[in-house]
């Protein structure tokens, strides 16, 4: 099944674009950054080279290279197109090489950590990089608007097992569980034990067990310090380098310095349902889980996310709770504006009047499962007024 993702336009764009020489491709490991590039440049008129640099003879060829053996490699070629490109060393510095001295030739590079590739990029590359996200495949990706009742039949299989590109070439359960098992081990989060030398795993994995059962509530560090069995620093370092890896994202608490507002807390979600599940080995169908509603938050907000970025919206998300323990899912700011959102697995009321006292232009939306579809396709009207 080939699913058309929709940063293959805006990285065609980009391509054909003589504003920045270097485009960078992040996304977590198999969501499908290898295929994009490969069906770009089989569309491109560039003379292209292709490199591997998960491979450990390319590694070593990388080692300490100059501007003759880069020259070298590249060739007639106008386009270089590096995968996994977080593996070599002083990746930036060779990058900035051939920036100034070969002219003429393009860089397609992508890395799944960003901790490691962007931080050897972001100085060497100022000014000539222009950076896309890829995320597991987005519901609009798979779906148009109007196929309401597939995208509704199909709401079981996308929370219990997630978006992987690969796991819609499954039909048994069974292997596709036990892919998303072996996915969500070591495998998934290798770039952080090879790269930070983290050698107790089962700290790491512990946290992750942790987190993946307190998706939708506020997260502690202390509680997680205790419960994983290690200092506060470590596991806010740990929560760092799992964000940087695409594996889990904060959603940080809203407040304008209200007494009576939360303001120094955080939840953390995951990029990927099916992931969650794994970690906790918890595949079974929605009418058998005590944790929909957590897996329904999870979901909706990781969609609209996807679907802001696909259309360049930039938007601030946030949680919002106070004192008086009312909360709302989900706060998102832009262009002078507050819209909130609450998320309902089944119908309900909530109690936010304290909110909309406090924020009296804002609106808050209740989101179930009869008005999803228009809350994950439709994109928002921003306010250019600030």
């Amino acid at each position: 099944m080939l699913i058309k993702r929709y940063l293959e336009p805006q990285l065609q764009k980009a391509l054909k674009s003589k504003l920045y020489p270097a485009i960078i491709l992040f996304g977590p490991r198999q969501v499908g950054k290898t295929t994009l590039i490969k069906e770009i440049i089989a569309k491109t008129k560039l003379k292209y080279k292709f490199i591997t640099c998960d491979d450990p003879d390319v590694i070593r060829t990388f080692k300490d290279i100059g501007i003759v053996g880069l020259k070298r490699i590249i060739g007639d070629n106008k386009l270089l197109v590096l995968d996994e490109a977080q593996k070599i060393e002083n990746i930036g510095q060779i990058l900035k090489l051939i920036i100034d001295n070969i002219p003429n030739v393009k860089l397609l590079v992508s890395g799944s950590s960003s901790f490691e590739l962007a931080n050897k990029l972001s100085e060497p590359l100022t000014g000539r990089k222009i950076t896309f996200l890829m995320y597991p495949i987005a519901i609009f990706e798979l779906n148009k608007k109007d196929e309401m009742i597939e995208i509704k039949s199909n709401l079981d299989r996308y929370l219990r097992f997630g978006m992987y590109p690969k796991i819609f070439q499954f039909k048994d359960d069974i292997e596709l569980q036990n892919y998303l098992t072996e996915l969500s081990g070591d495998y998934l989060y290798k770039d952080i034990l090879d790269f930070q030398q983290i050698k107790n795993n089962e700290q790491m994995r512990r946290l992750l067990v942790s987190l993946a059962l307190q998706i939708g509530q506020e997260v502690s560090y202390t509680e997680l310090s205790n419960s994983v069995g290690v200092d506060q620093k470590t596991v806010m370092r740990y929560v760092d380098l799992l964000e940087k890896s695409f594996i889990v994202f904060k959603l940080p608490a809203f407040s304008r310095n209200q007494r009576n507002e939360i303001n120094k807390s955080r939840k953390i979600y995951f990029y990927d349902l099916g992931i969650r599940n794994a970690i906790i080995n918890n595949f079974n169908n929605l009418e058998l889980r005590n944790d929909i509603g957590q897996l329904w938050e999870n979901f909706l907000i990781l969609e609209r996310i996807k679907r802001d970025k696909s259309d360049k919206i930039k938007k601030n998300y946030y949680f919002w709770r106070n004192y008086n323990q009312q909360e709302i899912d989900l706060i998102e700011e832009a262009g002078g504006q507050l819209n909130a959102f609450e998320f309902k697995w089944k119908n309900g009321k909530f109690k936010a009047s304290d909110f909309l006292k406090t924020y009296q232009n804002s609106k808050i939306e209740i989101i179930n499962q009869n008005n999803f579809i228009d809350f994950l396709f439709t994109s928002p009207k921003i306010s250019d007024k600030k």
